[in-house]
């Protein structure tokens, strides 16, 4: 699948709430060696919050209202994405609230006539950078967990993850393992 003028266009979603934190950074060195070609947009969740999710589905006619606002920038940029990548921390042994909110807004807009979510989905590629204040990768298990499985719904390829150490700020710069994956990571 290919973006703009044939181009694979790569979404990197922050939802860290630290700006230029270990996450992020680990996330622009990656981002250093994308394919030849290709484009890519940062948006930071922080910038755009999104409203409570409110699952009407089964309410009413069970029709959801098309976005607005902040809601409808995220929607156009995860449709016009070829890539997306969730530059998300683990927080608590999961996907921070601002990441875990935008994919139940996805609920909503797989019901939204005439959009197509679901159909329009298929076949992009979905990535994972997250960060742990632990040596233990295993912690991260749970927030990869839930991105794979939304991606296989989907019917969006998996396109790997990237797990980086830092507990303060700065700290993934001395993660030299990290950083030379993150060279790797889109190669494949």
């Amino acid at each position: 699948m290919t973006g703009h003028q044939g181009q694979r266009h790569f979404l990197f979603l922050s939802s860290s709430r630290r700006l230029d934190g270990n996450t992020e950074t680990l996330a622009r060195e990656a981002g250093k060696s994308l394919p030849a070609g290709s484009c890519q947009t940062w948006l930071r969740h922080a910038d755009l919050p999104l409203p409570e999710f409110d699952d009407i589905r089964h309410a009413g006619d069970g029709v959801y209202p098309m976005p607005t606002g902040n809601a409808l920038a995220l929607l156009d940029a995860t449709l016009t994405a070829t890539d997306l990548v969730f530059v998300a921390p683990v927080y608590w042994y999961a996907l921070p609230a601002d990441a875990k909110l935008y994919l139940d807004h996805w609920s909503g807009w797989m019901r939204l006539p005439g959009v197509d979510f679901r159909a329009r989905m298929a076949g992009k590629t979905m990535w994972a950078i997250t960060m742990l204040s632990d040596h233990d990768t295993a912690q991260a298990e749970p927030l990869l967990g839930s991105l794979q499985w939304t991606a296989k719904y989907l019917g969006m390829r998996w396109g790997g993850s990237l797990q980086g150490y830092g507990n303060k700020p700065g700290d993934v710069i001395a993660d030299n393992a990290a950083l030379a994956k993150a060279a790797q990571l889109f190669a494949a």
